[in-house]
């Protein structure tokens, strides 16, 4: 670019932010209650949000759903100049839905603007390798963000199961054996809202999540059967985490599994635990008190936003328990849909045959 070219404050271009210029692609999308609108210049950012989100459930809670605008772009050289190893890149103007923003092109990033209901997404070329990363850790993280703020929901390190309208909240740390309970859940023919991300209205406890993926352990197919695993395999691809440890990422979005096709509302806390039943009842009742503090010692992140007091004295109400282990992850489904008939005892809940 000619010195006589470049964008400066003191001559800047008529649109130097590029603010009224459209993004030559779209996507609309009904999602986590929100109509979201992904826009983006580059075909292969938007085929990462299709793989994301297409061919969910249109989730829509009470009123009427927010429009929430995310814009990805991709900056970068598709390749090294020789000019690159003499000076940074250039710094890059960029705007969406308000926000205005300066890049130095091959950074990546998240801006949020909440009374703006905009998000702008930015991708480094090279990151393009990393699509699991680019989906979780920027498109993902700004969608959620975005819709619980906007919506004054409370986000909740959660997975949810349930039928007929009615979902079970199933907390546990990392390792505590969601995913497993989860998959067990859909392959008996639950629905599932989703795996680990729930966001939830505090006054009326609607729930909806995104369950597009399933994150699992190979050594967790030993519990299916033949058919099961042939099943799981063929949906499936293989992830890296920032950990190191690698899992199957399960797609669901096929005839095999049962998604929740609206909001679930809360009927019942279960809380995953790593000791053995030994035998006796798995679902062990807990006390209000107990249920509190595990409450706020699992989800300290929602415990610092809006309506978490309202969502405690709401949770108080419900009936919580301690899901211990069994023998086979099955028992421990038999317990949930157990609950599931408690607390939606006029339909009839049957297991596949």
């Amino acid at each position: 670019m000619r010195a006589g070219r470049r964008r400066t404050l003191a001559a800047p271009p008529p649109d130097p932010f590029g603010e009224h210029r459209p993004g030559a692609l779209l996507a609309r999308m009904q999602l986590l209650g929100g109509r979201f609108e992904f826009t983006s210049d580059s075909a292969r950012l938007l085929r990462i949000v299709h793989s994301a989100y297409a061919g969910l459930p249109p989730h829509k809670l009470p009123g009427v759903p927010p429009r929430l605008r995310l814009r990805l772009v991709l900056t970068g050289p598709a390749r090294s100049t020789r000019r690159a190893a003499r000076e940074p890149p250039p710094v890059r103007t960029l705007a969406s839905g308000g926000i205005l923003c300066g890049a130095i092109d091959g950074a990546s990033f998240v801006t949020i603007d909440v009374p703006q209901r905009a998000a702008l997404i930015v991708v480094a070329r090279d990151l393009l390798r990393y699509a699991y990363h680019i989906r979780y850790e920027l498109l993902e993280f700004a969608a959620y963000v975005l819709a619980a703020r906007v919506q004054g929901l409370a986000p909740l390190h959660a997975g949810c199961v349930g039928h007929g309208g009615q979902g079970i909240l199933i907390l546990g740390a990392s390792g505590s054996g969601k995913s497993t309970l989860v998959l067990q859940c859909l392959l008996s023919g639950l629905d599932l809202l989703a795996e680990d991300s729930v966001l939830v209205t505090p006054q009326g406890l609607l729930a909806t999540g995104v369950a597009s993926f399933l994150h699992l352990r190979a050594d967790a197919l030993r519990f299916l059967d033949r058919a099961q695993r042939s099943t799981v395999r063929r949906r499936s691809a293989v992830i890296r985490r920032r950990s190191g440890v690698e899992k199957l990422e399960i797609d669901l979005r096929c005839p095999a599994f049962r998604l929740a096709a609206t909001p679930l509302r809360i009927g019942a806390v279960v809380f995953l635990s790593s000791r053995s039943a030994r035998g006796r009842q798995l679902l062990l009742p807990l006390r209000k008190a107990i249920m509190l503090r595990r409450l706020a010692a699992g989800q300290r992140y929602a415990a610092r936003q809006p309506g978490w007091s309202t969502l405690r004295r709401r949770l108080c109400t419900l009936p919580a328990y301690e899901l211990r282990r069994g023998q086979h992850p099955r028992e421990s489904v038999a317990a949930v849909r157990a609950l599931l008939e408690a607390i939606s005892p006029t339909d009839s809940l049957r297991a596949p045959a």
